[in-house]
């Protein structure tokens, strides 16, 4: 049965992932909104990270930094190690040249999709505020169906396809120590399915908290590492990026199965890792108390950068600069863990797993964030208390078995669904487009008069929005 499944999701995951679906609407999506915002990953990097620091106007709020944690705990996870693991295996080095164009041009996408969500987000009772793709989606094209089915499918990626993938990557990287045996697969799924519940049975506010501190820290010593194999194999430089630049513009090989190639790998690991386009980040970024949309969007274009050209940079290096070829036989853990065996020998294996282990771990708290997000858009109020449990307990349930399940269909599962995201979302930010370039003029203009930007929202052209009409 679960074959038979396994095949149908492989062959429809084909189709979308072929030049003219997903990774045409990704490119070219990215490239209009590069040019629109006038290439604004470029000309404000340096704005984003000074918005980050920003506190909240008020004590209790969410800081734009604590959304930034949250949306980069879901984007920095296993696929920054796993995922670009395979994607070398199976695409060559030119992956990653792909997957860093698609982080550049995401942060565009990023970016709007991140600003409508701040600009039809919704203020709840207690002060704060929440939103995401199926509120811009309501009160901007007027079509609650489409942010219903965009809820669902968003709730089936990150609680179903997402957590139960990162559960199975944690266990797999155990899989080459002495230790490993048929138990350890359910044992490693029911300290991470602990774990998570005593997160998540603790509610929002103690995600927020936990990855505030888990990020930073596992971010900062994986790169230093990186720099350290780096550093310590600079004879190699020349000829690692005469790999990348050489395999990305492999034009025959490419066309000739593209399915196989590095520019499909590229894409599809690099949206699994960055989500740029797909709809998630802006869930969490809705929440952040800021004066002006456009900061929070500044703030999550930054976070795809963090997450691509740092975090999966690291992974990519340490694995090219090992001098270990990558084989299809070997995609996935076992490839991270020769390389990083070679480079730093017993140390390098077990430094992978807790990477992997830590990286898991806020990923399934940010995801789960994610999925709650939608649940209050699908009732239309926060569910009640002993739902509220019945669903974490569930997705608790969910992290334990994708431990202990084969990781072939959840693979897969997840690159389907992830695809659907992106079919909804970017017709929808295209569209919608107008009020998030309006907010990111009217920010430029009222910083070049030297004002702290605030933001009105009917004096941008918006109606009817709850949050920003006084």
């Amino acid at each position: 049965m679960l074959t038979t499944i396994d095949n149908v999701v492989n062959a429809v995951s084909g189709v979308l992932y072929r030049p003219y679906v997903v990774p045409l609407i990704l490119v070219l999506a990215g490239l209009y909104f590069t040019f629109r915002l006038r290439f604004l990953q470029f000309r404000l990097f340096a704005e984003s990270i000074r918005v980050v620091r920003e506190k909240p106007a008020d004590a209790g709020g969410t800081s734009s930094f604590g959304a930034l944690m949250v949306s980069t705990a879901s984007r920095v996870g296993t696929g920054n190690i796993m995922g670009v693991s395979t994607a070398l295996c199976l695409g060559g080095p030119g992956a990653i040249f792909w997957m860093w164009i698609t982080a550049i041009l995401g942060g565009a996408t990023a970016f709007v999709e991140t600003t409508l969500a701040q600009i039809y987000k919704k203020r709840d009772p207690e002060g704060g505020s929440y939103g995401g793709p199926s509120y811009y989606m309501e009160q901007g094209l007027g079509q609650r169906w489409l942010g219903v089915i965009f809820a669902i499918v968003l709730i089936l990626v990150y609680a179903v396809g997402y957590n139960m993938l990162a559960s199975f990557n944690t266990q797999s990287a155990f899989a080459g120590f002495g230790f490993y045996n048929e138990n350890t697969a359910a044992i490693i799924g029911g300290v991470l399915a602990v774990l998570f519940a005593v997160c998540v049975l603790g509610g929002g506010k103690r995600l927020i908290k936990v990855t505030e501190i888990l990020v930073p820290i596992m971010g900062v010593l994986y790169v230093f590492v990186s720099l350290y194999v780096v550093v310590t194999h600079i004879s190699s430089i020349g000829a690692v990026f005469k790999g990348i630049f050489s395999s990305a513009f492999d034009f025959k090989s490419i066309l000739g199965g593209f399915t196989g190639s590095c520019v499909m790998w590229g894409i599809k690991r690099g949206l699994y890792s960055n989500e740029a386009g797909m709809g998630s980040a802006p869930n969490a970024a809705a929440s952040a108390d800021v004066s002006h949309p456009a900061k929070q969007g500044l703030v999550q274009m930054l976070s795809v950068f963090i997450d691509t050209l740092l975090i999966c940079s690291a992974t990519a290096f340490l694995c090219l600069f090992s001098g270990v070829e990558p084989t299809a036989d070997a995609a996935g853990a076992a490839y991270i863990q020769a390389c990083t065996a070679s480079s730093l020998g017993s140390f390098g294996p077990v430094f992978i797993a807790v990477a992997v282990s830590l990286f898991a771990f806020t990923t399934l708290i940010g995801n789960y964030y994610y999925t709650e997000r939608c649940l209050r858009f699908l009732l239309r109020r926060m569910p009640g208390k002993g739902f509220l449990l019945g669903y974490r307990l569930a997705a608790t349930a969910l992290v334990f078995v994708g431990a202990i399940i084969s990781s072939g269909l959840a693979w897969d599962a997840a690159d389907l669904l992830q695809a659907l995201m992106v079919i909804i979302n970017v017709p929808v930010i295209l569209i919608l487009a107008k009020p998030a370039v309006a907010a990111l003029r009217d920010y430029e203009w009222q910083k070049r008069k030297g004002k702290l930007p605030s933001y009105r929202a009917e004096s941008n052209g918006v109606k009817g929005t709850d949050y920003w009409a006084a």
